[in-house]
């Protein structure tokens, strides 16, 4: 999502998961490096590195998450990736937990991420809308967990999910079942599809009484170790074993669109080093508050 805030006017350029240039500000006092929708959320520059978080006490000192103890077997399990690799870089680790422990899996793709090279001429709209649906089956090939997934494609527009929320809460309604659990990004993650899809799926869980999983993913990058805009007290960390690990970086390689410079444009890729770097750790942390 690129962004021009002017003294005058605001005016949104879409423009999916490029964060590395996810923000740009070009305005009077008071606006400068504040989104409309994220706010002081904003995915630019490198980010934290990965060697602040992993040297954070909290992370250390945070409540493991064992999926045998917390997910029954069988109980069905719903995915919610705002674009297409979502589901493997935040949860790479969980969905490989999940299969073995035998749960039902639901990936639902709230968009196709066709957005996310505008002007490209090798990654144009229509070749997104294939290719990156495609990256996420080979990606969950890899992972060795296709076999236990039902993929589901709700077609938003990818960058307005915020404007599409009331279709998206009717979309749920004939997908989630009761009992199910839900797995979403984090409803303050930085991106604005991420805060959005977030969002209706906890309020969806909430007001329907389901276990909701809010996981991290773009807040690695603008936050800090221990910073106050995150609820750390609600966060739980799942372990990745060596070769849960080793098949979670193996997946993220899939999404070629999004790993590699454009051609085309010049533009670099859409996943950074540094970004890849930080989803390739040996933890997965997912912020979970129970409901009465």
């Amino acid at each position: 999502m690129a962004t021009i805030i002017s003294s005058k006017t605001i005016k949104l350029t879409v423009k999916d998961d490029a964060v590395t240039h996810a923000a740009t500000f070009e305005g009077n006092e008071g606006n400068e490096g504040h989104h409309p929708i994220v706010g002081d959320r904003v995915i630019k520059g490198d980010g934290t590195s990965q060697e602040a978080w992993k040297n954070w006490s909290g992370l250390q000192d945070m409540p493991r998450f064992d999926i045998t103890k917390s997910f029954a077997p069988h109980q069905r399990v719903c995915i919610f990736a705002p674009h297409p690799d979502d589901e493997i870089i935040g949860c790479g680790g969980l969905l490989q937990q999940l299969t073995a422990n035998g749960n039902p899996i639901v990936l639902i793709h709230v968009t196709n991420g066709t957005q996310s090279h505008p002007n490209s001429t090798i990654y144009t709209q229509e070749k997104l809308n294939t290719i990156r649906p495609q990256e996420s089956m080979q990606a969950l090939e890899i992972l060795g967990v296709a076999h236990q997934v039902t993929t589901v494609a709700l077609n938003l527009a990818d960058g307005e999910v915020f404007t599409q929320q009331e279709q998206f809460q009717q979309k749920l309604t004939s997908i989630i079942q009761a009992d199910d659990i839900l797995i979403t990004t984090f409803m303050r993650d930085g991106h604005p599809d991420h805060e959005a899809t977030g969002q209706v799926v906890a309020s969806f869980a909430k007001q329907h009484h389901l276990a909701c999983y809010q996981v991290l993913i773009w807040a690695w990058h603008w936050a800090k170790p221990a910073d106050s805009r995150i609820p750390w007290h609600q966060a739980i960390r799942l372990d990745l074993t060596n070769e849960q690990l080793r098949r979670k970086i193996a997946a993220i390689s899939c999404f070629e669109s999004q790993i590699t410079i454009d051609e085309s444009t010049g533009s670099p890729p859409i996943l950074s080093a540094q970004a890849i770097a930080r989803i390739s750790q040996p933890w997965e942390v997912y912020l979970y508050e129970s409901h009465p």
